[in-house]
């Protein structure tokens, strides 16, 4: 039974539930039957405006986990279709996840508060519209992990634990809520929903919409459709370089998973990278290595080129006109990615600037070759580059005589000590380990939350030294290998 709104509230400011009915669905979350708050970004409320006294209420734990219904919340879930690994589903949905409604932070930008795992809504189609505990704890500790390394993503509100079970591929486990922050959930797939269906009109306000909420210099320019076309391409290639550049994948790089505003969303089978290898895949329904680590430039090209798609109405009466214009946009990606990568690339190996790429590929070659640990390479390199001994960076090596020489070329283009800054804050010294992130959930099923706390704790300052969270940049043992991630669904 829903608890009806009281005094104390979230303050809203809702828009995207202004919009057309067939925009979403009005629903409420479900209720459960006994919630238990694990955690509460307090710092993040604090960003948002949400009243330090109602942060520590009672009435939080029940808004949080859908049992309560406060003033000003409008739930709805959002409709949008995707191409889900090259194949358009013409309509997916909010499944298994409700907006709760908008908040305007401090910093005057307006954020959506959706809970995941909050029942089933018109667009579950076969599922219980549930999340397991598992997949809410490695979303928090993903998405604030990536806050802290300075990738844009969404962010982590709070962890419910809600005192029901749910049945996953692993069987009975216990059933959680997730509270999402994202500057918007509009993706890919909201604009091939309405493309799909041929509603040119609802297109046009969804573009007007999210040229003013996300992009609002797009509506000076001469075509704003191709101008909104042009800000999504920036964004989508700054976001994936940098998930490249500190050995993120994504794990299912879906149309419907593809944000406008340029943020990582959805953290279901995503992995970091351990020993290097450009074809890496660790998502367990990734068969052909569709969204394997070297393959994720390509495909935020391609799920550019779907998203061009469903502008050419609006660019231009005529089809062909449209799409000459969409792809004269399309053609700035490869170049803007590629100096995001090598940008990124060049900070982490202390290279000026102008220095060739050469270096760059022959050290993913190097790491490629010896199975190194990507992280470690790196932050083993910086500490060389700031005067520490090369005998822990060469060890990673098997073949001591292809290192010197790859070391003798590095050393001659790399611009130290200047670029000893660059390294420090290009190269993490902590990053949520799968093995790490296993552990955690495996101990929050046993109702041990301590790992889940430590980690999240631990990851805060990614590239600061700690000897308390030193153990957390270790390597797993091999019986804590994760091979396959799977999706939270």
């Amino acid at each position: 039974m829903h608890i009806e709104a009281s005094g104390m509230s979230l303050p809203f400011d809702n828009t995207y539930s202004r919009l057309p009915e067939h925009f979403f669905a009005r629903q409420k979350p479900a209720p459960v039957p006994s919630p238990k708050l694990l955690k509460f970004n307090e710092r993040l409320g604090e960003e948002l405006s949400i009243p330090p006294d109602w942060s520590k209420s009672d009435e939080l734990l029940d808004t949080l986990s859908g049992n309560h219904i406060t003033n000003g919340s409008e739930p709805i879930a959002q409709a949008y279709a995707g191409h889900q690994f090259g194949h358009l589903v013409p309509q997916l949905g909010d499944g298994r996840a409700i907006l709760l409604g908008e908040i305007i932070a401090r910093n005057g930008k307006r954020y959506d508060i959706q809970l995941k795992g909050s029942g089933q809504t018109p667009f579950s189609r076969d599922g219980d519209g549930k999340s397991a505990l598992g997949p809410v704890i490695r979303e928090f500790i993903l998405s604030e992990a990536m806050h802290a390394l300075g990738v844009p993503s969404t962010r982590a509100l709070a962890a419910i634990e809600t005192g029901e079970v749910v049945w996953r591929q692993e069987g009975r486990v216990p059933g959680g809520v997730f509270t999402r922050v994202a500057s918007s959930h509009i993706r890919v797939g909201t604009f091939q929903y309405f493309h799909a269906r041929n509603d040119v009109e609802a297109l046009r306000e969804l573009v007007d919409y999210t040229i003013d909420r996300h992009y609002p210099d797009a509506a000076d320019d001469e075509n704003p459709y191709l101008g909104l076309l042009d800000h999504v391409v920036t964004a989508q290639a700054r976001l994936i370089a940098q998930w490249m550049s500190i050995g993120f994948i994504h794990g299912v790089m879906n149309t419907d998973n593809t944000a406008v505003s340029g943020e990582t969303i959805d953290f279901g089978p995503c992995a970091f990278m351990e020993g290097f290898y450009p074809k890496c895949v660790f998502s367990s329904i990734d068969r052909n290595g569709r969204y394997a680590w070297g393959n994720q430039g390509n495909i935020g090209f391609w799920n550019l080129a779907r998203f061009a798609e469903t502008l050419l109405p609006l660019i231009d009466e005529k089809e062909e006109t449209a799409a000459t214009k969409a792809e004269s946009v399309l053609a700035k990606f490869p170049d803007r990615f590629g100096s995001e990568y090598s940008g990124h690339f060049k900070a982490k190996l202390a290279l000026p600037d102008h220095a060739p790429d050469d270096i760059i590929k022959s050290s993913l070659e190097l790491l490629a070759r010896e199975e190194t640990d990507f992280t470690l390479f790196f932050r083993r390199l910086t500490q060389f580059a700031d005067g520490g001994p090369r005998s822990p960076l060469e060890s990673l090596f098997k073949d001591s005589t292809v290192f010197k020489q790859w070391h003798s070329d590095w050393e001659k283009q790399a611009d130290l000590p200047s670029g000893i800054q660059a390294m420090a804050t290009a190269n993490p010294i902590r990053i949520p380990r799968n093995h790490r992130v296993e552990q955690a959930i495996q101990a929050a099923y046993r109702q041990d939350y301590a790992p889940f706390h430590r980690l999240v704790d631990a990851l805060e300052n990614p590239y600061d030294e700690s000897e308390e969270f030193s153990d957390i940049e270790s390597l797993p043992q091999p019986h804590e290998v994760v091979e396959k991630t799977f999706c939270g669904t």
